[in-house]
């Protein structure tokens, strides 16, 4: 079962309440950029479903991604767990990548960190001479349009119906490189 190419960033969430004071510890610890490793599944699952809840990828397919796309995954690691990641393959001919994912857990949202894994993807495919990044996004997802068009995504294909299936309409957006 092959994965459709897939921009997938929730809209902003929080947490309240007073296990979320209790676990601000956490904030502080510095994050670090790396790829992802085989003794990193669990967490990378556990990082999709919470940033992901309502359709997260199922662990058989992350599985699958990792063995045939495990040099295109970045994570970001604070030392005991992850707190989000990037999908990036890029095709055959080393022309076009396709973000197809990209999480952020709920208690690390609003830090910029998909910004940070965006930009490193991208200079990482600047070295690489890809000339071309694509994308997709709900249309009403706001936060993320917001961030691609920052970076200088552009959706001139506009939002494309049924791109995923009946009702699953995606906004395609396109950066060169």
């Amino acid at each position: 079962m092959a994965a459709l190419p897939e921009e997938r960033f929730p809209s902003r969430g929080g947490r309240t309440g007073h296990a979320y004071l209790h676990d601000r510890a956490f904030l502080d610890r510095p994050l670090t950029m790396r790829g992802v490793t085989e003794a990193d599944l669990p967490e990378l699952v556990r990082v999709d479903r919470e940033a992901f809840p309502e359709e997260p990828y199922p662990y058989f397919v992350l599985r699958q991604l990792y063995d045939v796309h495990g040099d295109r995954l970045l994570v970001l690691d604070d030392g005991e767990q992850l707190h989000g990641y990037v999908l990036f393959p890029t095709t055959s001919d080393g022309y076009e990548c396709w973000i197809m994912s990209l999480g952020v857990t709920r208690d690390q949202r609003g830090r910029g960190l998909g910004r940070r894994l965006m930009l490193e993807v991208l200079r990482r495919l600047r070295t690489e001479g890809v000339r071309e990044v694509r994308l997709t996004v709900e249309p009403t997802n706001a936060a993320a349009i917001m961030l691609y068009r920052s970076i200088g995504f552009s959706s001139e294909e506009g939002a494309r119906r049924d791109y995923f299936g009946p009702g699953e309409d995606r906004l395609v957006m396109t950066l060169s490189l």
